[in-house]
């Protein structure tokens, strides 16, 4: 994760604050990790993302470099009922070895005799992975038996999964407490609560919250926590058109959340009753059908006629929102502004992405977050031209939304 235009004395004084590896010193010692490497593979094993992978790098580098030794032990898939090959953790041994340039060895369980023998003998500048820690019921149940057994296996423990942090999981909210001297955050988990609280509690002014998908209903509790926080909320994607029916728009075919007509109403009557200015688009590009290959034009958001549907914000929406964008000191971006995976009706998610990447180069901080925005980041290459991209993923929403998450509180309670 790039981090630009930040104040680094502000995040020295944050790190001060917050237990990380880097108040602590691992020659001779053995950490146990809880990474994230819940990474996508194809049919033939391979790994299609290695964002997660390549996040861990530094925190593990910094412990090896110390002369210590590191167990790491994450989660890959949804296994159901114990183990499966597909969802074996050796897959990702390949690459891993590749980007720490030296073997990693693997234990073929995460707890049991292979575990406890290979970490016992495990040396200084060594690496150890731990087979799935899921093919264990008891690690989503959060049992303690199976946490105890996990912290047997080294020293100290460092959670660095900030996309499990919302999950009161044995590796992550319980294994803690058999650590209470040397329980720490690694740099990806350190570098998100940095990178989040100084968007939300120390950004510079005017905020602006940008948010996107699907619908309302997912980001109800975003809005609310949110509107004490920001200068500017601009709403796009599906969810646009059931604040637009609210305000008494024709919406045509587009979707919409009935049942939540009257939760947008009050959530505009409480933007303007807080002075905080909340747009939606004037325009949309439409489709006849739910395709790429549909018919197309572009229209007022107001007034759309069945069949047509809003798949996209339009062009005067984009120079709305790129005149808020401009004098934004702070922005957050949270979720697409159409479908974007449709290269018709991609337009008005990519003219946020280039106009968030031409203003974190003029000074502005600027936050992505949320799978498909991050997605859209990537999709377009400038996931290194704004100043952070958020690898959370569902905690990072959480954390959004002001919720104390399991795995954070577990290292700071």
């Amino acid at each position: 994760m790039v981090v630009k235009n930040f104040n680094f004395a502000w995040i020295i004084q944050m790190k001060k604050t917050m237990q990380t590896i880097d108040n602590f010193t691992f020659k001779d010692k053995k950490a146990l990790i809880r990474v994230d490497f819940n990474v996508p593979l194809d049919s033939n094993n391979q790994i299609t993302d290695t964002n997660r992978i390549d996040a861990t790098i530094p925190t593990i580098t910094k412990i090896l470099n110390d002369g210590g030794a590191v167990i790491l032990m994450s989660h890959l898939g949804r296994p159901k009922g114990g183990p499966e090959e597909k969802y074996s953790l050796r897959h990702v041994i390949p690459y891993l070895s590749q980007k720490l340039n030296r073997p990693v060895k693997f234990a073929d369980d995460c707890i049991g005799k292979s575990a406890t023998d290979l970490s016992a003998s495990l040396k200084p500048g060594e690496v150890l992975l731990l087979e799935n820690l899921r093919f264990y019921k008891e690690e989503e149940k959060g049992d303690r038996e199976f946490a105890r057994k996990l912290s047997l296996l080294g020293d100290m423990y460092v959670n660095d999964a900030f996309g499990t942090a919302h999950r009161a999981h044995a590796s992550t909210a319980i294994i803690a407490e058999f650590f209470p001297k040397t329980k720490m955050f690694g740099y990806v988990m350190a570098n998100e609560i940095i990178n989040i609280d100084k968007c939300l509690k120390d950004g510079k002014h005017p905020i602006t919250a940008i948010l996107g998908g699907a619908k309302v209903s997912t980001k109800i509790e975003i809005i609310n926590h949110l509107m004490d926080k920001v200068d500017n909320l601009i709403i796009g994607g599906g969810m646009m058109f059931t604040f637009i029916k609210a305000q008494g728009g024709e919406i045509g075919a587009s979707m919409v959340e009935d049942d939540y007509i009257e939760m947008a109403k009050s959530i505009m009557e409480r933007a303007k009753a807080k002075g905080v200015n909340l747009y939606l688009p004037p325009d949309a590009v439409l489709a006849d059908a739910f395709s790429n290959d549909a018919n197309k034009k572009t229209s007022s958001a107001f007034e759309i006629q069945v069949p047509w549907m809003g798949l996209d914000i339009g062009p005067s929406a984009c120079a709305k929102f790129d005149h808020v964008i401009e004098q934004s000191g702070t922005i957050l971006w949270n979720g697409p502004m159409g479908v974007f995976e449709m290269n018709n009706y991609e337009a008005g998610t990519k003219f946020i992405a280039l106009a968030l990447a031409r203003v974190t180069e003029k000074g502005t901080f600027t936050l992505v977050g949320g799978g498909d925005s991050v997605a859209a980041i990537n999709k377009y290459g400038l996931a290194d031209k704004v100043s952070y991209v958020s690898t959370g993923g569902g905690a990072m929403l959480e954390y959004i939304e002001g919720k104390e998450l399991p795995g954070i509180k577990a290292i700071t309670g």
